[in-house]
């Protein structure tokens, strides 16, 4: 299969909501799929976008396997333009576990790397994401705010771009930016 990673195009603007809420109501339920909809279209009507880290993998016949959407990310207003966050994290529901989700993070890693980025924070899985360099943020000063319900610490992690970048980045995660999460 020929993959294609590119930025989303307007073309494909809609196509990929469509495609993040299809993955999600699939993954857990319909409620899920709609409110990852509405952050990704919270996200891409705020001055955290990055449109060049909005980011698709396409077939070869134009149709979306793969999304991520890395955005920055402030904490306690600091940071916004050091700090990612990379949510959502997409893949078609029957080409999961084909590095689709891995190529698309590390590509995004690099152009933000390249941007001047120095750190990408992630809510997850840890079994999903240890294996990309994430480590527990808790461990570098970074937390959840107590509205941030977890289910554990450990699945909210960060990941350095930038040698040493974690050792002056610190506070509180708060997702009061979005609606949609709140």
């Amino acid at each position: 299969m020929n993959r294609i990673i590119k930025p989303v195009t307007n073309e494909y603007k809609k196509i990929s909501l469509d495609f993040v809420e299809k993955v999600f109501t699939e993954y857990a339920n319909e409620e899920e799929g709609q409110l990852v909809r509405n952050l990704v279209e919270e996200i891409r009507s705020k001055k955290y976008y990055i449109p060049q880290l909005d980011l698709m993998m396409i077939n070869e016949f134009g149709e979306i396997i793969g999304y991520v959407l890395f955005s920055k990310f402030p904490l306690e207003g600091k940071y916004e333009n050091e700090l990612l966050i990379l949510s959502p994290a997409a893949v078609k529901t029957d080409l999961q576990r084909q590095h689709i989700s891995k190529e698309l993070i590390e590509y995004g890693f690099k152009q933000a790397e390249n941007m001047g980025f120095h750190a990408v924070l992630v809510e997850g899985n840890p079994m999903n994401y240890n294996s990309r360099g994430f480590q527990t943020s808790a461990d570098f000063g970074i937390v959840a705010d107590e509205s941030i319900k977890l289910p554990d610490i450990k699945c909210l992690m960060v990941k350095e771009l930038k040698e040493g970048a974690l050792k002056k980045i610190k506070g509180i995660v708060k997702y009061d930016m979005y609606q949609s999460l709140t």
